[in-house]
């Protein structure tokens, strides 16, 4: 059996997505706002589409070409001269929603515009300025451990030296903040993100930088990439333990700090928490366990493209 990949046009309105598919003919309007552009979202995860293409409408497309290319659909905005002029040689001028969208996908399956996906000196500046971020953190920590036992002018040396820091650290996540929000990839990535309470810039910047694969992997794997999954330490005397290990720790430290927080603020990692502490687990062990939950959480919101949903989770 021979399969074509299809190729998608989209027609965006103020209030509404027009999508076409190629070959198929499939069709079908949804709503432009959060709700509309996650259908559309993961209708196209399903098709897995070699290309899809919208026009440029003045900010109108924005928010739909961050979330296809949040979830790592390949799309491209084209000017709407280059469609209109593509209309006419192919006889189809016809003005209407529902051809418009028929003639993005042939322009998609046709000419084949190049995605733009996020600059790759781009990520590696947010990556870089998140592991600088958590240097800063562990020589705050260092410093800090030291001016315990420190007294007269060493521990004055060292207050001023974790007072710096602290600064260092207050001018990296504004930098974060604007790195991420000025690109509309990551912007609408990270209000996903951070629709969960918990969630602050500093997680969320993390997760992009340093772990591209949320939400592409099943939950299994993502917590072993991180190295929130438990493994056997059956060795000696120790039966029956578990611990976790490896995986990228930066990432994992960042999501322990967050869920320090959201064991507070976020009602169902706070219920969950409180449950296993009941049950007899270690605070440790339960605090572990609401971290493979946020993770969790956040790669089901990141695959479907869904904000947070308190009922769901």
């Amino acid at each position: 059996m021979v399969t074509t990949t299809p190729y998608v046009g989209i027609d965006v309105s103020k209030g509404a997505l027009d999508v076409a598919v190629q070959p198929g003919g499939e069709r079908r309007r949804e709503a432009n706002d959060a709700a509309g552009v996650a259908r559309v979202v993961q209708r196209l995860r399903q098709l897995q589409p070699a290309l899809v293409v919208c026009e440029s409408t003045g900010g109108w497309e924005w928010p739909l070409a961050a979330a296809l290319g949040a979830a790592r659909l390949p799309v491209a905005v084209v000017n709407p001269r280059q469609v209109r002029d593509f209309a006419k040689a192919t006889g189809r001028l016809a003005k209407t929603d529902d051809l418009d969208a028929q003639v993005l996908a042939r322009f998609a399956e046709a000419v084949k515009p190049e995605p733009r996906p996020l600059a790759e000196d781009t990520v590696r500046a947010l990556d870089q300025l998140v592991t600088r971020r958590q240097q800063l953190i562990e020589m705050r920590t260092a410093e800090t451990n030291r001016r315990q036992l420190a007294t007269g002018r060493l521990r004055h040396h060292l207050e001023e030296h974790i007072a710096w820091l602290s600064r260092q650290v207050d001018d990296l996540d504004r930098e974060l903040e604007q790195l991420v929000r000025a690109s509309p990839l990551w912007r609408a990535q990270d209000d996903l993100l951070r629709s969960v309470n918990g969630v602050g810039p500093v997680l969320s910047a993390t997760l992009l930088a340093q772990l591209p694969e949320l939400g592409r992997l099943s939950h299994k794997a993502v917590a072993a990439l991180v190295g929130l999954a438990p493994f056997n330490q059956d060795s000696g005397t120790r039966r029956g333990k578990r611990a976790i290990r490896g995986g990228r720790s930066g990432v994992r430290h960042v999501l322990y700090m967050a869920t320090l927080s959201a064991v507070r603020s976020n009602p169902v990692l706070r219920a969950f928490y409180q449950r296993l502490l009941q049950a007899g687990k270690l605070k440790k062990v339960a605090l572990v366990a609401a971290m493979h939950k946020l993770l969790i959480i956040l790669n089901a919101m990141a695959r479907d493209q869904r904000p947070w949903e308190p009922h769901a989770a």
